[in-house]
């Protein structure tokens, strides 16, 4: 058979097992009753970067009815939109989400048809620009997210390790793709990734493109994608403050840039590389420089105020971001009177706070503390 007959018979196979086996996704919805608008579309897939289906749809379902149109998003307050993202991660998306809506309505309310217009929106790069194409337009895009570098991978057994390989990979998947159902195609690929062609054990068995497989012939399809040696994570070491007034914590906003930034919690020190933290300065010492630097903003009798506090160790929690591992040592006191003014949040109510999974973990690692003793 020639190559060409084999790519077409495995994405004819593939698009077959779609029609039966499509997941029942929150965001197909519109899609399988012949009505897809692309606000959902882009919406959905911003939220799916670096995030499980699973984990992203009750997100999703609470954003399209709140914000049911992209101008209802652009008209929204960014805090509002924060705070429902909270817990999702990858807070830059939140805030490029907002920025793409408004430009999106200032520019006439709908969404580019095509990938380079697309592309010049904030927040889409080419893996969004071609999904929202193919699935949202019905064009022809050539969609690889991380399900189909794996599929692709271990179809034609590359053994170019990634991120090398991604050209490769490009290149098949473009040869995979059909003119017309590209999106179904896009699609069918991310769902036999995600329920078939999984990490550690894919179940070849049921997978309709198993006959062309050249990963299962090696008889470890696991194997692929082959993956270049992981860079060793830092960890960086930091300070949270919890400050008490009766039965509410004082909450602060995070810088609009940086990491996190914008959203609500607790006052903090900088996080410090560990290999750059010297010995040097006591315990003592060292606490009272990460109260300064938690509580910049605040007047020198306010920061005074602070030191004399009793402030208790609570232990510490542990938090993996991309780049970094972050160890958060977690120290509370309680306040007399509200010496220090600010946003005081209800601690019983703290979870509609829209707190970053950091700053909940570092609360309940304290609740817990505190219900011990």
């Amino acid at each position: 058979m020639q190559k060409s007959a084999v790519y077409r018979e495995i994405t004819t196979d593939l698009l077959n097992w779609y029609q039966r086996h499509a997941r029942i996704l929150p965001w197909r919805t519109e899609a399988q009753q012949n009505k897809v608008d692309p606000y959902r579309v882009w919406l959905s897939e911003i939220m799916l970067q670096q995030t499980t289906t699973a984990h992203a749809a009750p997100y999703y379902l609470k954003f399209v009815e709140r914000w049911p149109t992209v101008e209802a998003l652009a008209a929204a307050q960014e805090a509002d939109v924060m705070a429902e993202w909270a817990g999702l991660g990858y807070y830059s998306r939140a805030r490029n989400l907002i920025k793409c809506a408004k430009e999106v309505v200032a520019s006439g309310g709908e969404f580019p048809d095509n990938e380079q217009g697309l592309l010049a929106l904030p927040g889409i790069g080419r893996y969004t620009a071609a999904a929202i194409v193919a699935i949202a337009f019905g064009k022809r895009a050539v969609v690889v997210d991380a399900n189909v570098e794996r599929v692709v991978s271990r179809l034609f057994a590359i053994e170019t390790p990634l991120p090398a390989s991604r050209p490769i990979i490009a290149e098949e998947t473009d040869k995979l793709t059909p003119d017309l159902a590209a999106g179904d195609f896009a699609q069918a690929m991310m769902d036999i990734g995600a329920t078939i062609c999984v990490n550690r054990q894919p179940t070849c068995a049921i997978c309709p493109m198993m006959p062309h497989c050249e990963g299962q012939k090696t008889g470890n399809p696991a194997a692929f994608p082959i993956k270049a040696p992981k860079k060793i994570r830092p960890t960086r070491i930091g300070y949270a403050f919890i400050l008490k007034s009766k039965d509410q914590i004082l909450l602060i906003r995070r810088p609009e840039k940086g990491l996190l930034g914008g959203m609500r919690a607790l006052p903090s020190s900088e996080w410090i590389d560990q290999s750059k933290i010297t010995t040097t300065a006591s315990d003592a010492e060292t606490e009272q420089q990460a109260i300064k630097e938690a509580f910049p903003s605040f007047p020198a009798r306010a920061q005074k105020n602070l030191m004399t506090l009793a402030w208790e160790k609570q232990g510490h929690i542990e938090h993996i971001f991309t780049h970094f591992a972050l160890e958060l040592r977690i120290f509370s006191a309680e306040m007399t009177s509200d010496m220090i003014e600010g946003e005081y949040w209800p601690i019983d109510e703290i979870d509609l706070a829209g707190l970053p999974t950091v700053f909940k973990k570092a609360v309940k690692k304290y609740l817990k503390q505190t219900r011990k003793a």
